[in-house]
């Protein structure tokens, strides 16, 4: 491993081992972290996760990870956040009657509008449509499936807004970014080969 491997946050919300897996795939240097001090020299970091906002944010408080990661964003380090990492970026979420998050994007995570024959949470496969262009997709065609499982959805303005997704009649912001930030409100590690590639292009990403 060389001395500056990309950091996967590890804060006991779901996803790690998945996405550890995909980037052993890639070949990437990438290991996990659950240390505040180590995350916060990260070069390189990927903040995963899956689950509900107030635990998340509660664990990231309580470790200082909240704090770490800022750090990096701060630094100008390259950051990709993924699935609940892509709405605990943003400023809240509506979850658990309002959850304050991380701040770094401004902007809101809001939960899927109820409608008939929607099931909540959206979980499977369906189409992102790029409305920006940003590094991480290159190579990869607008319109490609990629994997979803959520109940909640970011939105921000569209300063920050990079792809959406359409849900029901319901269409959503499936990536959001800011200078050196990306996140995906879908999974990479479960996208195969176009999340593979996804997956890649961050690791290859200059800010």
């Amino acid at each position: 491993m060389s001395a500056n491997p990309i950091i996967v946050v590890d804060y006991n919300a779901g996803n790690l081992t998945s996405v550890m897996n995909a980037l052993a795939h890639i070949g990437a240097d990438a290991k996990s972290s659950r240390d505040a001090d180590e995350i916060a020299k990260a070069t390189r970091l990927i903040f995963p996760g899956v689950g509900a906002a107030a635990s998340a944010m509660e664990t990231l408080t309580r470790t200082g990870i909240g704090d770490a990661i800022k750090a990096v964003v701060k630094a100008g380090n390259p950051v990709l956040g993924i699935c609940i990492g892509c709405q605990i970026i943003l400023e809240e979420s509506e979850e658990d009657g309002g959850v304050k998050t991380l701040g770094l994007i401004p902007g809101k995570a809001v939960r899927f509008k109820d409608e008939p024959g929607l099931k909540i949470p959206h979980m499977g496969w369906n189409q992102v449509n790029f409305t920006r262009e940003h590094p991480i997709m290159k190579g990869i065609k607008s319109g490609s499936d990629f994997y979803y499982v959520h109940s909640y959805h970011p939105v921000v303005s569209a300063e920050y807004a990079f792809a959406e997704t359409t849900y029901g009649s319901q269409t959503f912001q499936g990536m959001v970014g800011k200078d050196n930030l990306i996140a995906t409100q879908f999974h990479q590690e479960k996208s195969g080969d176009v999340g593979l590639a996804m997956l890649k292009n961050f690791c290859d990403w200059k800010v």
